[in-house]
């Protein structure tokens, strides 16, 4: 680990350091905040920095390993920041939201509980797509996160400060979250490790506390994960150690045990490639990328399956779309709500509009058939993994997107003759 900057070593690296004494966490601590002063105006990542309330807890860690000669926990000591959709006790948490500006939770999202009580050192929120409902991260409160490779592209959306922080040293590891790429497009666009963690009857890592849903509320969407974003995928595996648990409501009634791989080397595995779809359409570039990772793969022993189509890429994104849509609606209010209802009967169902505005009133009964096919496309999923390994597939079709560019709901695609 580097004596000048500790913080761009790996997770693993810093917390074994922290271990053995080579480093206190105060020690570490300075270093990181230091890195930001330098680092975090250009990029904009970090947008809330709790400095006073860092400075207690890794006073406190330090005088636990003093005294007792044991750490505090698995991330003993890491200084580490969040992501600003995270409910965080006593730190201003906005989600980029104006509704929010002045929001200070009374408790932690469940994951943030997690982090603290595994001995980290919650330094500080880092920035979000207002609501978290953009490809790229930019609100009206904080403005935008850059992409730390180039100043005039995104960082991505809406995980896009969390992966920037990571990519820049500014934290170890972050917690991002995901339910249309909200993880995998940060990670791709600043060169981190993101991991999309599954969701079956329940999550396999705790959701309560991530906005949306508004603050307080005890469910969350059931198209939501969270998972880690790390600079290595060994770190990675660091956190979610920590963070794949039941949700404390469950805890006393079963325990979650994430089995180990079977497989050790390359060569063993069988690997799908689906590297472009008649239905999204991936740029020469990115085809080229794919090309070249199965050929390496090939190359290294493994067996290679480049014409893998396992379900229907339209069908799937159709059924993505419309349960998407209802999750989305929970939140709505009264009156929100009732105007969609009658704007969504008035329409045909060939209507451009239909899809989103039918799905997010459906009556229940069609959710339940929604959410059958859902079911019967897991089983397909797990069907295809009995005799493949893993499947290899583009993070977004093209390169990043230019900074600045506007909001969702401003902006228009012309379809030429």
């Amino acid at each position: 680990m580097s004596i000048t900057a500790p913080y761009l070593a790996s997770a693993r690296t810093q917390l074994g350091a922290l271990r053995r004494g080579e480093i206190t966490a105060r020690g570490l601590l300075d270093r990181v905040l230091e890195h930001h002063a330098k680092v975090n105006p250009s990029i904009n990542a970090v947008v809330t920095l709790d400095i006073e309330g860092a400075h207690t807890a890794a006073d406190k860690a330090d005088r636990h390993l003093a005294a007792t000669g044991k750490t505090l926990g698995p991330l003993h000591g890491l200084p580490i920041t969040v992501k600003d959709a995270l409910e965080t006790k006593r730190m201003r948490t906005t989600c980029g939201s104006t509704d929010l500006t002045n929001h200070i939770p009374d408790q932690d999202a469940d994951v943030v509980a997690l982090l603290r009580s595994a001995g980290a050192i919650i330094i500080g929120k880092t920035n979000v797509a207002t609501l978290c409902q953009d490809i790229q991260t930019s609100n009206p409160i904080f403005g935008k996160t850059k992409n730390p490779f180039d100043e005039t592209k995104t960082a991505g959306g809406s995980s896009g400060g969390p992966a920037a922080a990571v990519a820049t040293g500014l934290t170890a590891l972050e917690v991002g979250s995901d339910l249309a790429g909200s993880l995998r497009l940060p990670a791709a666009y600043c060169g981190v490790y993101a991991l999309r963690t599954s969701r079956g009857a329940s999550p396999i890592v705790p959701t309560r506390g991530h906005i949306p849903r508004p603050p307080g509320w005890a469910t969350s969407s059931d198209m939501l994960t969270l998972g880690p974003i790390a600079r290595t995928a060994e770190d990675l595996d660091v956190l979610l150690d920590v963070l794949a648990v039941p949700a404390p409501s469950d805890g006393t009634a079963w325990k979650l045990h994430l089995p180990a791989p079977k497989l050790t080397s390359l060569r063993q595995y069988r690997v799908g490639i689906w590297a472009d779809d008649d239905y999204c359409r991936v740029n020469l570039v990115t085809r080229g990328l794919l090309s070249t990772v199965a050929r390496l793969v090939r190359g290294a022993g493994a067996t290679v399956d480049d014409s893998t189509r396992p379900v229907d890429f339209a069908d799937s994104d159709n059924l993505f779309q419309r349960l998407m849509y209802a999750t989305a609606s929970a939140s709505a209010t009264d009156e929100t709500f009732a105007a969609d209802v009658q704007a969504a009967d008035a329409l045909a169902d060939d209507d451009p509009n239909a899809l989103y505005l039918k799905s997010r009133t459906m009556r229940h009964r069609d959710w339940t058939r929604a959410d059958e096919e859902r079911q019967e496309l897991r089983a397909t999923w797990a069907e295809y993994f009995t005799t493949h390994d893993t499947l290899h597939q583009p993070s977004a079709g093209g390169g990043c997107l230019a900074l600045g560019n506007p909001g969702c709901s401003a902006r228009r695609i012309t379809a030429a003759q």
